[in-house]
């Protein structure tokens, strides 16, 4: 896209507050002496959106992009009748990043995670030579090869062998995309240890998950739309998680509200959600612990393989370091909840049916915890809530595929590793892909 000015901002370090330029594609504060975040502080304090014909880009006062890239979608924020009928709410507003015509929601890969890859790749200096790095459980590698493959952005995927049906497209991928997979039974920490093998060639570099602002600020736009449309900061807000990015995207968008003075004074309450038995999250927070329990890699696979929502089993979350989950559960008062894939699927039933989309299993035990939530009584029925639907419309988006006699495409992997591989090996076969 033409005539875009880059966004001005800083980075600030969360544990010292001190502040630097981006200079370069910078993930901590090397001055810190302790784990950290870092976090965009913009120079415009207050947010403009700018017209629906820019998708994500609307929000560019608050993401830290050079460029804009083409085919993006942002979230849509809309006031639900049915549901909040059903639960007895007054003011339930969902927000939904996936593909919901009726509503305007238009993100082919049906999840949020295109937030991330939009703003990431927008991020990305256009002389860069090097090869970015992305590991995923599916949702966030399908996000970045259309954004990736749309735009000509050599990418380098890794994603566990046994989530690779989540790889689907409407057609061919640009082959500046490349995957690589972790053998069958291995988990999303597998995929995440094959490509930090892969980032030991130069010719790499990393996107770097949660401490990557593009990616939280990206995410961010999630309560940026609920905020706006409604006006206000939301009362409540339910996520489900794995690592925990997108809640702290949510608070760090939330603080940046109240900077600009308009939508009120309040900090959102953050209630995230973990599909049992995969619970890490959950299980520190309930002994109110800053320090993640230790999980047996075993027992982490297996739980992995039971829950539906493979996309939330992350075994080690941005949680304990200065400005991670733990920090914005505390400050928000917020709480970490718990479903199980029963759950899940009858509150995914109930969407459906009361809403007219299909959603995704993360979604899906998010409504769940919502739910419980209201039944509880946690949830005072005339405070705005905002349900975060972080992926759906797949069934929706494919039917019409299947009525045009479109078929679905799938990514197949260049390699696979066993967890146990060797760096030389790993690194030789993935500089041999973009040779």
């Amino acid at each position: 896209m033409e005539n875009f000015t880059p966004t001005q901002y800083e980075l600030e370090c969360v544990a010292t507050s001190r502040r630097f330029p981006d200079s370069g594609w910078m993930l901590e504060d090397k001055m810190c002496g302790s784990p950290s975040l870092v976090r965009t502080i913009y120079s415009k304090t207050q947010l403009e959106p700018k017209s629906d014909s820019l998708g994500l880009y609307k929000f560019s006062d608050w993401l830290p992009v050079h460029r804009m890239l083409s085919g993006s979608a942002a979230p849509v924020t809309y006031k639900s009748e049915k549901l909040a009928a059903h639960l007895g709410l007054e003011n339930l507003y969902i927000t939904f990043s996936g593909w919901n015509p009726k509503h305007g929601a238009r993100m082919t890969t049906c999840s949020f995670k295109e937030t991330e890859a939009y703003s990431v790749c927008g991020r990305i200096p256009s002389d860069e030579s090097r090869i970015l790095v992305v590991a995923s459980a599916g949702n966030t590698a399908r996000a970045f090869a259309k954004v990736c493959s749309d735009n000509r952005i050599p990418l380098l995927l890794s994603v566990p062998a046994d989530n690779l049906d989540a790889l689907w497209f409407d057609g061919p991928l640009d082959p500046c995309v490349k995957l690589i997979a972790s053998e069958k039974g291995s988990d999303y920490f597998d995929a995440i240890h094959l490509s930090n093998l892969a980032l030991k060639s130069r010719k790499f570099f990393a996107e770097g998950g949660a401490k990557n602002v593009a990616r939280r600020d990206g995410m961010g736009t999630t309560f940026l739309s609920a905020a706006t449309t409604i006006g206000k900061i939301p009362d409540f807000y339910f996520q489900a998680v794995g690592s925990g990015t997108g809640a702290i995207a949510a608070w760090e968008a939330n603080l940046r509200l109240l900077a600009d003075g308009r939508f009120g004074s309040a900090k959102c309450r953050l209630f995230v959600s973990q599909n049992a038995p995969f619970v890490p999250i959950f299980d520190a927070w309930r002994i109110d612990s800053r320090q993640m329990p230790d999980y047996d890699e075993t027992h982490a696979r297996r739980d992995a393989e039971i829950i539906d929502a493979k996309v939330l089993s992350n075994r080690r979350p941005p949680y304990g370091l200065s400005g991670g989950l733990y920090d914005a559960l505390k400050d928000t008062d917020g709480d970490v909840l718990v479903a199980t894939n029963a759950q899940g699927r009858k509150a995914a039933a109930l969407f459906e049916q009361t809403e007219g989309c299909d959603i995704h299993p993360a979604a899906a035990i998010a409504t769940a915890s919502l739910i419980r939530a209201v039944s509880d009584g946690r949830v005072p029925r005339d405070k705005i809530v905002m349900l975060n639907v972080t992926g759906g419309g797949e069934q929706l988006l494919k039917a019409s595929f299947s009525a045009a006699n479109k078929p679905l495409w799938f990514l197949t992997p260049s390699a696979t590793f066993p967890t146990d591989a060797e760096a030389e090996q790993v690194t030789s076969s993935v500089e041999a892909l973009f040779a």
